[in-house]
């Protein structure tokens, strides 16, 4: 049976054809260009990365090392609730996450980085969401909307320049979510690539200036998977159909036998990490 691909959404009409460009990768820096004072910094208290701070966390992350997801994220919310939120692609570690939230601290804000390009399955999610856990997501957007976007660069960025695009519909958004809050959760596996295999359970986010708290570092995709089967946890039906990691329509694809499972994303470019998990 083949893999079906994906179309792009008949609302992404895209700009006529321009000459083709080379494809290229810029190294983008991370420092909002306002110098406003960013994450746990913003916020009312502040908490920054003193070496206090950063002793308590780093002997948290140790004694979590052997905890559970859900142990992780009642530590998570007592001691950064109200200013401890969650980022989440709707993946399916995400959707875990969301599950383990919903008992454990239904109040916290958890945000989606919407950056116009998502799949029409991705954004059904959130209301499967909603309808189940009661949850409501909040969706984090660029300044402009994607025909602003292409029509400001002639032409879509993607195709030329996805760090930049990347850069702008989402690495900005979440400087601007994680703005004032003490803590946001990711749903990262240390197995999943090499960047992430260095993932802290607990520690200071430098980019974005918060702490940054990985419950599910040391879990497997199978234990993610044996989860979602036992706990009946709904998950985008793209995973079915080869779409082992799910990001914007226009830079993923199925996975073929024997791929990684992040091989996928950016396919024809030296890109696996979007910059939202990189030092």
């Amino acid at each position: 049976m083949g893999v079906q691909v994906m179309k792009a959404p008949k609302t992404m009409n895209q700009p006529p054809a321009t000459p083709p460009i080379e494809p290229m990768l810029r190294v983008l820096s991370a420092e909002p260009s306002s110098g406003e004072l960013r994450g746990a910094l913003a916020a009312d208290p502040p908490l920054a990365p003193t070496d206090e701070v950063l002793a308590e966390l780093a002997r948290e992350s140790e004694r979590l090392e052997t905890a559970t997801p859900q142990e992780i994220l009642r530590y998570a919310i007592d001691r950064f609730a109200p200013r401890f939120t969650m980022a989440t692609a709707f993946g399916p570690e995400g959707m875990t996450l969301i599950h383990m939230l919903a008992e454990i601290g239904p109040k916290t804000p958890i945000f989606n980085l919407e950056t116009g390009y998502q799949f029409a399955e991705t954004l059904e999610l959130r209301e499967t969401v909603k309808s189940r856990y009661g949850i409501e997501i909040e969706f984090k957007k660029p300044a402009t909307t994607v025909e602003q976007y292409e029509a400001m660069h002639g032409g879509p960025v993607y195709k030329t320049d996805p760090n930049r695009c990347c850069f702008d519909r989402k690495l900005t958004v979440l400087h601007e979510a994680a703005r004032g809050m003490h803590a946001w959760a990711s749903a990262i596996r240390r197995d999943q690539s090499n960047d992430r295999a260095r993932a802290a359970i607990v520690g200071w986010d430098h980019k974005f200036q918060l702490v940054k708290i990985s419950p599910l570092a040391n879990w497997t995709k199978q234990q993610v998977w044996k989860m979602i089967s036992d706990e009946d946890i709904p998950y985008n039906p793209l995973q079915d159909k080869g779409y082992t990691s799910i990001g914007c329509w226009p830079c993923t694809r199925a996975v073929g036998m024997g791929e990684d499972e992040r091989a996928g994303r950016w396919s024809g470019f030296e890109k696996k990490e979007c910059g939202l998990h990189t030092s």
